[in-house]
C-alpha cells in the first residue's frame, strides 16, 4: 500500500441530520485471509464526529492503466453503536489516496425495552466497477 486516505465518519439521527454525541465508532479492514484488523475506536464529539483517521490504501495510478488487477481503493467497515440507537454496520466504505471520504451514519432511535445490539441494521456498500 503506498497510499494513504482519511476517514471521517460523522454520526446523526433522523431526517434533520441531528449530531449523536458520545456514540461508539468502531473502523475494522478485513485481511485477505478472513482476519479483522482493528483500525480505530473513537467515541462521537458533540457534532457527531471522530477524529479523522489515516488508512493505507493503494496508489491511485492503479486506476490508470484498464484491466488492472489491483483496485484502486481500499475496503474498510464502520460499527456506529449508541444505548438510545439502534446498531449499524456500514460494510465496503471504500477508501481512495489522497481522498477524504465522508461516512454519514444514520441511526434509528429505540424504543423502551429494546436492546442497541440486538436491534441493527447492516448496509453495504457495493464495488465499484472501475
Amino acid at each position: 500500500m503506498d497510499g494513504k486516505g482519511t476517514l471521517v465518519v460523522r454520526v446523526t439521527t433522523s431526517r434533520a441530520q441531528i449530531p449523536v454525541e458520545g456514540a461508539s465508532v468502531v473502523v475494522t479492514q478485513k485481511t485477505p485471509e478472513g482476519k479483522y484488523i482493528l483500525l480505530s475506536v473513537q467515541a462521537t464529539d458533540s457534532s457527531g464526529e471522530i477524529k479523522p483517521i489515516s488508512i493505507p490504501t493503494p496508489a491511485l495510478s492503479n486506476s490508470e492503466q484498464p484491466g488492472a488487477t489491483q483496485l484502486p481503493y481500499t475496503v474498510c467497515d464502520v460499527w456506529a453503536e449508541h444505548p438510545d440507537y439502534a446498531m449499524l454496520l456500514v460494510e465496503g466504505v471504500q477508501i481512495f489516496d489522497g481522498v477524504v471520504t465522508l461516512q454519514t451514519m444514520q441511526l434509528s432511535p429505540l424504543y423502551s425495552g429494546q436492546s442497541s445490539l440486538i436491534q441493527n441494521e447492516v448496509r453495504d456498500i457495493p464495488s465499484q466497477n472501475l
